[in-house]
């Protein structure tokens, strides 16, 4: 290979086994991280009766790891900029799975400790979620960023479903003590991690240290250090966690649209099931069945709008995410309950695809929330969207049980009185998703990160379109 710019040796040459196994890494963290974070829906299955925990208990530990992951996605993607990738993501692996383990330590009945050791785990998993992207956007070629970036989301599902199943076959044989003993088999990542893959060439870049860099790209591109020539050097930059208010348009974009993201996508998440059941007059067990299949339609949208990312770009894909699930949830709340279409329910048809733009969107929502920052803020600015925007996490559930009338987020009641407005309500926020991409939004498809770099030098501060 002949010795070209650094990167356009990454941009002009085909992807390698190393660089997939970066990739390979990041879903396999990304499945587990959220097969930790969820696991507590089971653990309450088995624990709620013995314990006696009241409802405010329970939404005590509910909540407590999202407002760790808000925390985490603030304070590790700051982290991440001052000190490297790849540590913060072996750190993030080693907290929320060292702190899932220590869940089966919990004495009986001790909920409040159990509530802060899942704040840890909240802490990690946001932390995470924040960095991994980025590394590995970092090491892959331009024109397959936005595909491989949303196929990393792909997988996340998985970690549900992988907890859904373990759950459901080794719970009574091992009890919930036994299934958070698994949870610690994540760390065993950290050590491929720790021993396997460099850390980002570009962070390496932008804090001088460029013999670092050299060898980090020629372990991913498979060839020696001697073949690789660097650029210019580049000003050491030392991340100032103030400048991310310097770039006005990236903030909002990146912060408003993950709020109008997550606000619909956990407003269904957490009610649908129970509007199912008020709809269509079913049992709470037939309507999780049925669930199964709204979950299915988010999967794929997150596989259609990852190839959508790099085909229509960032934009449009984007404002397509938020219109598009603002449009179904809308029909959603005008539909009469008693519509159907070949025997099946015209609103759960709607449902499903609603959320398949709002769930299959975060194929856009995470990545692009990396790629709108300069690479010296680049975690610290996905992070600090990625818990602005777990706002939404409350807003959608807690906005939707105001509307409803209901007291209850966890079990919400809802009335066929509340559904119309509430729906409506979580349109709102997916066309505020949709608005801030498609009208605000900096296009990044087809872009280097450093061609990105540049103009957010010059139009990134400012609050208007560019192309």
């Amino acid at each position: 290979m002949s010795n070209t710019v650094t990167f356009e040796q990454i941009d002009q040459s085909a992807m390698t086994r190393r660089q997939y196994s970066i990739m390979a890494a990041a879903i396999l963290a990304d499945m587990l991280e959220f097969f930790d974070f969820f696991l507590l829906g089971f653990i309450l299955s088995f624990i709620v009766g013995p314990w006696e925990l009241t409802y405010n208990q329970t939404a005590f530990l509910l909540l407590t790891s999202g407002v760790g992951a808000i925390a985490g996605g603030y304070a590790w993607g700051y982290i991440a900029d001052r000190i490297g990738r790849r540590k913060v993501f072996i750190a993030t692996v080693l907290t929320f799975s060292i702190a899932t383990g220590a869940l089966a330590l919990v004495p009986e009945g001790s909920w409040v400790l159990l509530g802060l050791l899942r704040f840890v785990v909240g802490f990690g998993v946001g932390g995470l979620y924040s960095v991994d992207l980025p590394l590995v956007q970092e090491f892959v070629p331009t024109r397959k960023r936005g595909f491989l970036g949303g196929l990393i989301t792909v997988f996340i599902p998985l970690g549900l479903l992988l907890g859904s199943v373990l759950s459901s076959t080794l719970g009574p044989i091992i009890g919930w003590r036994g299934l958070v003993l698994i949870g610690i088999l994540p760390a065993l990542l950290s050590l491929y991690i720790r021993a396997v893959v460099p850390e980002s060439p570009r962070w390496l870049i932008h804090n001088g240290r460029r013999d670092e860099a050299r060898r980090a790209i020629a372990w991913a591109l498979n060839i020696s250090p001697e073949e690789v020539r660097l650029p210019e050097e580049v000003p050491v930059v030392r991340t100032n966690w103030r400048e991310l208010f310097r770039h006005r348009r990236s903030l909002v974009v990146s912060w408003l649209g993950n709020l109008g993201a997550q606000t619909s996508e956990y407003g269904i998440i957490l009610w649908g099931p129970t509007l199912l059941v008020l709809v269509l007059a079913i049992s709470p067990a037939e309507a999780a069945f049925l669930f199964v299949f709204v979950s299915l339609s988010g999967l794929a949208g997150r596989i259609v709008f990852s190839v959508l990312s790099d085909l229509l770009g960032r934009r449009v894909s984007g404002g397509l995410l938020g219109f598009g699930g603002a449009l179904f949830l809308v029909l959603a709340a005008i539909v009469p309950s008693d519509a159907f279409i070949a025997g099946i329910s015209v609103f759960y048809l709607l449902m499903m695809l609603a959320f398949f733009f709002t769930d299959g969107g975060f194929a856009i929502v995470g990545p692009y929330a990396a790629e709108v920052w300069p690479t010296d803020l680049r975690t610290s600015g996905m992070g600090s969207a990625y818990g602005f925007g777990g706002l939404g996490k409350i807003f959608g559930p807690v906005g939707l049980a105001l509307i409803a009338g209901s007291s209850q987020i966890v079990n919400p009641e809802a009335t066929t009185a509340g559904l119309t407005p509430g729906f409506i309500f979580l349109a709102c926020f997916a066309a505020l998703a949709g608005l801030v991409y498609f009208f605000l939004g900096i296009e990044t498809k087809g872009k280097s990160i450093e061609e990105i770099d540049a103009e957010l030098q010059i139009k990134g501060k400012q609050l208007t379109p560019s192309s």
